[in-house]
């Protein structure tokens, strides 16, 4: 059994290597995921933030949780468009042919999309801090609103093979993206949603960005953290298992 664990984070090191390679060889990727969610920031803080009643003093640090979520959910379809072009390249059934474990390839890609879409959160943070971001928040806060951060990026990623592995074009396999991109538009991420109609206020507060944002705001601001974050934490781990579980089932007809 302990060997066939260490072949297996030997193979997953490896195919971890190989997608980080082509991260560091095209940089414009994280670049772009960077871009978009600073621009929003901009947008929001110079143009309409004057406007926006939110009720606290610093809008950088009211918006910037929904941004950190808007720059993962850009990012993520960048994985769906890297394993399409494997699976177009006939990449899978070579690595088949090849004494390693099966399933390191897509974890090799989860784990890509953990590291660079770190990286882009990282680059909004310091934008954010010039901005004018501050946070009261302890150690402890901090390592929590990584955690979830994680967990939500794990949870989209898998979401991402499926189209990945499943699509027919490359339009396809990345435009599953889009409506994520969009949710935090109608959640708390950018106005409370008590200013919002009755309908879309309904729709906000019951899907998953609220919950999230509203636990990393809390945490930032080191504020005592509601039952948002159970909320967030089943959302996550809810979508993570039926995304693995579904992106599995294809990655096992496709092999």
């Amino acid at each position: 059994m302990e060997t066939i664990q260490k072949h297996f984070f030997s193979d997953m090191s490896v195919m971890l290597g190989r997608s980080m390679r082509h991260i560091f060889r095209s940089m414009d990727t994280i670049i772009t995921v960077t871009i978009m969610p600073i621009g929003f920031m901009l947008l929001f803080v110079y143009v309409f933030g004057g406007a926006i009643q939110t009720g606290t003093g610093n809008y950088v640090n009211y918006l910037l949780p929904g941004i950190l979520l808007i720059a993962i959910a850009s990012g993520i379809s960048y994985t769906a468009y890297r394993l399409f072009t494997d699976v177009q390249r006939g990449i899978i059934e070579r690595f088949r042919s090849m004494p390693i474990a099966p399933s390191t390839m897509l974890w090799g890609h989860v784990l890509t999309s953990l590291v660079s879409n770190a990286i882009s959160v990282v680059v909004i943070i310091l934008v954010a801090l010039i901005m004018g971001f501050r946070s009261s928040a302890g150690i402890l806060s901090w390592l929590t609103v990584v955690g979830i951060l994680a967990l939500f990026t794990l949870a989209l990623t898998w979401v991402a093979v499926i189209p990945g592995l499943t699509a027919k074009s490359i339009d396809g396999a990345t435009a599953f993206s889009y409506p994520i991109i969009f949710l935090p538009f109608i959640s708390s991420a950018f106005v409370p949603t008590k200013s919002m109609p009755l309908v879309v206020k309904v729709f906000a507060e019951n899907q998953p960005v609220t919950a999230i944002v509203e636990t990393i705001r809390a945490l930032l601001s080191g504020q005592p953290v509601s039952h948002d974050i159970w909320v967030a934490l089943a959302w996550c781990v809810g979508i993570l298992c039926v995304a693995y579980i579904f992106a599995m089932r294809a990655y096992k007809k496709r092999v």
